[in-house]
């Protein structure tokens, strides 16, 4: 299988990644994290649920992407009072995941998509996103894979919050390996709620906060997983893979222009940020 065939970055050899660097194949980066989903999910929750769909990109489009070996480990620190939890500092995170891009710029891929499972990674990526634009002659840009399909899972969702460890996740986990899903430990649980935010602030909530869920939860979960199914999963994973797609035919084909500076005078081109 060459690289015309193969979607997975870590299966091809140098001199098929020449091939590949050729074809300019758009490159995946899935990023999640290990943190504890509830007493019914596993701590890989984000980081499987992420790069399942990228590989379900690939497998549909394995002309057009290649995706990278995930990033299991995000910012956590809010569920480190729960076993099992791996926490990674912002600055450290964003370094990473821009050696990562930075690396294939270097080799000469040209645009760069990063597809995020993991809630509190979502200002991180879109700093990587920038950092990496603005530190390469690539262009890289991000997306939180839920985003994509939330629309869709309105149409056969039961309750009424999308948030962690809830319906939406234990679906699409449900869809993908039902077998590591415990459904007989899963559980409802809410945080707190005032008028302008809530412990767990979510998109309906125009204040961010997010403070130590050890403070508002014993059982892990935000939203409510007994009505998670794998029909509704795979309601989630199309909408999912369906929007990435037409992401990578757009970005694909989005021009990259000579910068054009506007300067009468010299400037200090050495200074680097």
């Amino acid at each position: 299988m060459g690289a015309a065939e193969e979607y997975r970055y870590n299966r091809l050899t140098w001199a098929e990644m020449n091939d590949a660097i050729a074809m300019q194949k758009v490159i995946l980066l899935p990023t999640g994290s290990t943190e504890q989903h509830g007493r019914h999910l596993p701590l890989d929750v984000d980081t499987f649920l992420a790069e399942s769909v990228c590989l379900e990109v690939g497998r549909r489009a394995p002309d057009k992407v290649l995706v990278l070996p995930p990033i299991a480990y995000g910012l956590n620190l809010h569920h480190i009072d729960f076993p099992g939890t791996i926490h990674i500092e912002p600055e450290t995170f964003i370094a990473f995941c821009v050696n990562i891009t930075k690396s294939v710029a270097y080799h000469g891929f040209k645009k760069i998509l990063v597809v995020n499972g993991h809630g509190s990674n979502q200002p991180l990526i879109d700093l990587v996103a920038r950092k990496t634009t603005l530190g390469s002659d690539s262009l890289c840009a991000a997306v939180h894979y839920i985003n994509l399909a939330i629309e869709a899972f309105k149409t056969v969702q039961d309750t009424p919050v999308i948030a962690h460890a809830d319906e939406f996740e234990t679906s699409l986990y449900l869809h993908l390996a039902p077998e590591r899903v415990q459904m007989e430990h899963a559980g409802a649980d809410n945080d707190v709620m005032g008028k302008w935010l809530s412990s767990d602030s979510t998109a309906n909530y125009a204040v961010r906060f997010n403070d130590y869920w050890g403070r508002w939860t014993n059982l892990g979960v935000h939203g409510d997983a007994t009505t998670a199914t794998a029909e509704k999963g795979r309601v989630i994973l199309d909408a999912a893979v369906t929007g990435i797609l037409g992401i990578v035919d757009e970005w694909r084909d989005w021009p990259i222009a000579p910068r054009q500076d506007q300067h009468t005078g010299p400037v200090q081109g050495g200074i680097r940020w």
